[in-house]
């Protein structure tokens, strides 16, 4: 059987990257290479040009297939892809392959038409919204009247799951006690019978817990757990969780969940109807095929654009170490509306920045043969984004924003280099504004230092300039703004990061002073503020391990506000250097107190003219630089 290339693998054989002036009756041309436009509106005569574009992606991958495969291309001109306004709803990723991209000397640009914003959107219109005129087993008197409900789609004849909703872009609340803003405490702790005792109020009148699931605040991290058992005794309730992640939960030993006489770990419930007590707050029944929301003031469901999302990734760059992926670039696009179900179905317990956790334990006696002192080993899987990027060089987005994401936005993931991300918006991510670099692969116990003999797995030289990343974590606590693994040479400058749970930037992995693949990255001119907002043990800026000639400089932090439910509210840091942190410079960066940590350090650092004393011609440098300065009266429209 003949088998159809996707529509980038077409676009990008080296062959075929430029569509010559041989094609030029069919074929639009900008004045440096071929065009294909695409439209959301289809029209009965569509060939591609300007005039009267393709209707569909599979449009142009069928005409694509049919009429140019195989033709000789000329010189190394760029094919532009350039889209019109709307929503493209994607069924499947868009995807770059390595045996169709060949030595990537020709670009393939993907970009806008002028003044119009096209979507790539994983997400599902939900419609037939009407207000329940029945009542509702398990939903709260308080509620009654105010819900609306509608039929859960349905994907390849299964009822769509997903764990985010949004409301004419605003994302709805999974319905949850307490409510959002507020955390319960929890009132015992048994490691041996893997249970958590919580205050029967909380329960809301749940006796079976189906789907629910409990979120633990865990200092820097937070937990997804899904309840198994519920058992009431007295004022009290004995909470078991499903496995495999109750296991982990309640054998790793970092982050911690402490109760004692001081101090007590926050959580609360959340996916079962009994919590659906307030305005802005959702649940699906998976099992009748029904979604419930209660509507905030002024909003009507039944004329609103309400989105569930239903892919986990848009767009998959992957290429090999030897053969990767090259030129490629984005403009003006947005990425939306993207689910992670994996929380639904194996639970969530993250060691650090994300990464979740596969098996942990504590260590007795202490000590590895590369951790002599280690008390802990755990091994991590990675979150997914919304676009994904694997062993590419070259790759770029530009002017581009990533919203509504059940996780990460964007990912570096491994063997990239030379790739830009340039004044691009972040906002209302689920996970990591920007991962980048070798974090832990899942055989790979997390202490132990990534340093590669193939150099082409390590991502290098890529810039990230001039972004404006805010409110990203929105599903797990513990993400940043943007964060690195193992990686080298990176450059972070001029981005504007704020309304965080936790840290801004954070830069590498491993907790060791060993030789790994971390160097010579810089931090600079930074504008990061109003950050920490959820959890504690923080840095504006946080560097882990040695990374030999790695700079922060000149940036400026400040308004770190420890959240009320943190066991040590001053436990945060605008500087933070942590385990293994060696051979780096901290110089010329501006906070309004020197509050800073440096724990477990390694030699070699060098720490000058930090803080408050920092010239006001550096701290007002930071941030965007002017060119770019419109992304905040952008995101401040919104």
């Amino acid at each position: 059987m003949k088998v159809r290339p996707s529509l980038f693998q077409a676009l990008v054989r080296p062959n075929l990257l430029i569509i010559c002036a041989f094609c030029s009756a069919t074929f639009g041309f900008s004045a440096d290479g071929a065009e294909f436009w695409v439209s959301t509106n289809m029209t009965h005569t569509a060939d591609g040009s300007r005039s009267h574009p393709f209707g569909s992606f599979s449009e142009l991958e069928t005409k694509i297939s049919n009429d140019v495969l195989g033709k000789k291309i000329r010189g190394s001109e760029p094919v532009y892809i350039i889209l019109r306004g709307g929503n493209y709803f994607l069924k499947a990723p868009l995807t770059f392959g390595a045996n169709s991209f060949g030595a990537g000397t020709n670009p393939v640009i993907i970009q806008a038409a002028p003044g119009e914003r096209p979507v790539f959107t994983g997400g599902l219109e939900i419609r037939g919204w009407r207000k329940c005129s029945k009542n509702i087993p398990g939903l709260p008197e308080i509620a009654r009247n105010n819900v609306w409900m509608t039929d859960a789609p349905k994907v390849n004849g299964k009822t769509l799951e997903f764990r985010q909703l949004w409301i004419n872009g605003n994302k709805a609340i999974r319905a949850r006690e307490p409510n959002a803003g507020n955390m319960d405490r929890l009132a015992g702790w048994n490691k041996t019978n893997q249970t958590a005792l919580i205050p029967t109020t909380t329960l809301a009148g749940i006796r079976k817990p189906r789907e629910s699931e409990m979120v633990i605040d865990q200092v820097w991290e937070i937990a997804n757990l899904r309840v198994s058992k519920i058992e009431i005794k007295g004022t009290n309730a004995f909470i078991s969780f499903k496995q495999p992640e109750s296991k982990i939960e309640f054998e790793h030993p970092w982050p911690p969940v402490t109760v004692n006489s001081k101090y007590a770990a926050p959580f609360f419930l959340a996916n079962a109807i009994q919590l659906l007590d307030s305005p802005g707050e959702w649940f699906e029944d998976i099992h009748a095929g029904k979604i419930y929301y209660w509507p905030r003031n002024g909003e009507n469901p039944a004329n609103s654009r309400v989105i569930a999302p239903a892919l986990e990734t848009l767009v998959k760059i992957s290429g090999t170490p030897d053969k990767p992926i090259s030129n490629v670039k984005f403009r003006g696009i947005t990425f939306a509306d993207t689910t992670w179900l994996r929380p639904s179905q194996s639970g969530h317990v993250p060691l650090q920045a994300g990464m979740f956790m596969l098996a942990a334990k504590k260590l007795s006696p202490r000590g590895t043969i590369y951790h002599p002192k280690l008390d802990n080993v755990a091994w991590v899987g990675r979150p997914p984004a919304a676009v994904i990027a694997k062993n590419a060089n070259h790759i770029s987005f530009e002017n581009c924003t990533f919203e509504h994401t059940a996780s990460a936005g964007l990912d570096f993931e491994t063997g990239t280099r030379d790739d830009l991300v340039e004044g691009c918006i972040f906002r209302d991510i689920g996970g990591n504004g920007i991962q980048l670099g070798k974090f832990s692969d899942t055989n790979v116990e997390v202490h132990f230092p990534y340093n590669p003999t193939n150099k082409n797995e390590i991502c290098s030289n890529e810039k990230i300039f001039n972004n404006l990343i805010n409110d990203c974590g929105t599903e797990d606590w513990g993400c940043v703004g943007i964060c690195v693994g193992y990686a080298h040479d990176i450059k972070i400058g001029h981005n504007e990061i704020f309304d965080l749970p936790y840290s801004g930037v954070s830069v590498g992995w491993g907790w060791t002073k060993m030789t790994n693949a971390l160097r010579d990255n810089f931090i600079f001119a930074n504008h990061i503020h109003h950050i920490g907002q959820m959890l504690g043990d923080l840095g504006g800026i946080y560097l882990l391990s040695s990374q030999p000639g790695t700079v922060v400089a000149a940036n400026s932090i400040s308004d770190i506000s420890p959240s009320p439910y943190v066991p040590d509210p001053q436990h945060w840091f605008y500087l933070y250097a942590d385990e293994g942190s060696s051979f780096e410079t901290w110089r010329d960066n501006w906070s309004p107190a020197e509050k800073f940590l440096r724990n477990a350090n390694g030699p070699g650092n060098v720490w000058t003219n930090n803080g408050p004393q920092v010239s006001d011609e550096i701290k007002n440098a930071a941030g965007l630089e002017n060119h770019f300065a419109d992304l905040l009266s952008e995101i401040k429209s919104q």
